[in-house]
């Protein structure tokens, strides 16, 4: 005589869809936890958010009195409601000279907008040789409705950068955060 063949419990069936799913939260975890060095490599060779680190410093920490660069200053905004400029919008600097020039920032939105800026750099390769040692770009910027910010960027032109290169812009591009304004509006804080 055959035996009916019956479904497993449900609670082992329940007990092995939370077991994969488990895997697959540990995997997923895993991934996004891959990508960071990953992310650093690509900032590195490109020289996007060329953050120094104290071993990184240039070798040649003496001011190149014989040169001088012009660094141009430009700012962007990319669908958000800012205004956003430079207070100046061009300093000659000496290699190895160190420099601080101030951004302003003001929201003319009537909501609280968080925003994210991003270098770059002319011609490309100057990337590799303009070291930031302070910079509003390192952290995403919270602007309350109507509030207006100073920002500084504090760097040091490298030494090593070609004689051939005599002009640096430096341009960033402010990105509004839609993960924050996402979850204010999935909060119901609509703002």
């Amino acid at each position: 005589m055959k035996q009916a063949h019956h479904p497993l419990p449900l609670t082992l069936e329940n007990r092995r869809l939370l077991w994969r799913l488990g895997l697959a939260a540990v995997v997923m975890f895993a991934f996004g936890f891959s990508l960071v060095p990953f992310y650093e490599k690509i900032c590195e060779v490109t020289g996007i958010n060329n953050i120094v680190k104290p071993d990184a410093l240039p070798a040649n920490t003496q001011v190149d009195r014989k040169r001088s660069v012009l660094v141009q200053f430009d700012a962007n905004l990319h669908d958000l409601p800012w205004q956003f400029r430079p207070a100046q919008t061009s300093v000659r600097v000496h290699p190895g000279e160190l420099v601080r020039v101030d951004y302003e920032v003001a929201n003319v939105r009537a909501q609280t907008v968080t925003g994210q800026a991003v270098p770059s750099y002319g011609p490309r390769q100057a990337g590799r040789y303009f070291r930031k040692l302070d910079c509003f770009c390192f952290q995403q910027q919270t602007l309350a409705p109507g509030e207006r910010r100073t920002m500084p960027v504090v760097f040091v032109l490298d030494p090593t950068l070609p004689e051939d290169v005599t002009t640096v812009t430096l341009s960033y591009t402010f990105f509004e955060i839609q993960g924050r304004k996402m979850a204010a509006v999935a909060g119901g804080g609509g703002g």
